[in-house]
Order: C-alpha cells, then structure tokens, then sequence
C-alpha cells in the first residue's frame, strides 16, 4: 500500500472508528466526517480541516480505492465509506484486535499498550495489556505490513509507545535486541588440576620409594 498523508490516515480512522461506534450513522456525511476529523477529544493532533479539505482528502483516497463515495449510498446526501480493511473491495484483513489498536494509533498519535487499550473499549475487547501488545506483534509482523512499529522507552517510562508506520518511518524507533555474546571458555578447574599433579606426585614418590628401598 502506498503511503499516506496525515490528513488522509485523519480520514480513514474517522471511518473506521465511526463504522464501530455510530453504526446507524455511517457512512458518513462529508458535513459528519469534517467534524470527526476536526473533534477536540480522542485526537492527537487536534485539526482544523475545512470541508473543502476534507474532500481533497477524499477524492485522493477514492482514487487510490481506499475510500467508496458511491452516491447517496441510498439517500440524497452523498456519503462515504472507508475500503480501508475488513472489506469485500481488498484483501488487507485485521483482526477486531488489530483494527481496534491501528485506529487509535492513526487518531491519537503514538502511544502505550495501557493506553490503547483504554481508549478502545467501543472498537474492541482487550482482557489486558497483554493482548493489545500480541495485536502490536502482529500488524508490526503483518505479511502486508509492517503498520505498527515499538519506539524507543522514554526516560522515566514502563511502557514503551508504538506509532503506526502508514505515513513512513517514525523518529525514536526501538533498538533491535543487542546479540548476545557467546560465553567464554571456561576455565579450567584448578583444583581439578592440582589433584592430578598432587597424584602424579604421589606416584612419583611411591616408584622412588620403592627403588630405595632394601628389598627393591
């Protein structure tokens, strides 16, 4: 997939996440969808998109297929759907899980597994943090990805934050697991060592003594 602008991943996030938690109200207006790119709350950057913006932004994803603006999808209003993901016009398929922490990540900017899951109880279910990291795991390993990459802890954090990598590579990515050096050789045991000198002593002495000795 060809990489995206912020304004366009703006766009298909207030897609996605409208399609999960305003069902009967999607698709979406272009008046309903300038509004869910430009919400004060649940966005990171805030945005200040005018409608005529907002549908720049869509016809360039209608032309790279990502968007359907078929008309009126049954209505007077023109409205408009996302073909993101998890639709019958593409192959790309995500798991609730995985749909759920990649659009929060596009909406909110980079952030923790604690925090994903916080903010995604009405796009999906997570029994802990756990799980949102194996949903991290697999769209960073996706076999059309990668979407998500881990960045680098910050000073002072337990969490390390993900970003999702639609828009190209991020600064501040995690360093690759240093390779383990191979322990050295171990040393010899040195007590090991001095009892066989201390034998080869004793038998030394034995054979002298025995040559020595009157009846030798």
């Amino acid at each position: 997939m060809d990489l995206l602008s912020p304004e366009e991943v703006r766009v298909i996030g207030c897609l996605l996440e409208k399609e999960s938690t305003t069902p009967d109200h999607y698709p979406l207006s272009l008046n309903a969808l300038t509004s869910a790119c430009n919400q004060k709350s649940a966005r990171d950057p805030v945005m200040n998109m005018t409608q005529t913006d907002v549908q720049n932004v869509l016809d360039s994803l209608v032309r790279k297929y990502l968007v359907s603006d078929r008309a009126g999808f049954g209505g007077r209003v023109k409205k408009f759907k996302h073909r993101f993901c998890n639709t019958e016009f593409g192959s790309l398929q995500f798991s609730d899980q995985e749909r759920a922490a990649l659009c929060v990540l596009m909406l909110r900017g980079p952030q923790t597994p604690g925090e994903i899951r916080s903010r995604t109880h009405r796009l999906a279910e997570f029994a802990d943090t756990d799980e949102v990291e194996s949903a991290l795991d697999s769209l960073a390993g996706h076999e059309a990805g990668p979407f998500v990459v881990q960045l680098a802890r910050e000073p002072g954090k337990r969490e390390a934050r993900y970003a999702h990598l639609l828009c190209g590579e991020v600064a501040n990515v995690a360093a690759e697991p240093a390779a383990v050096a191979p322990p050295p050789p171990a040393a010899p045991d040195a007590m090991a060592e001095l009892e066989q000198r201390v034998a080869a002593l004793e038998a030394q002495v034995a054979r002298l003594e025995q040559r020595l000795s009157p009846e030798g």
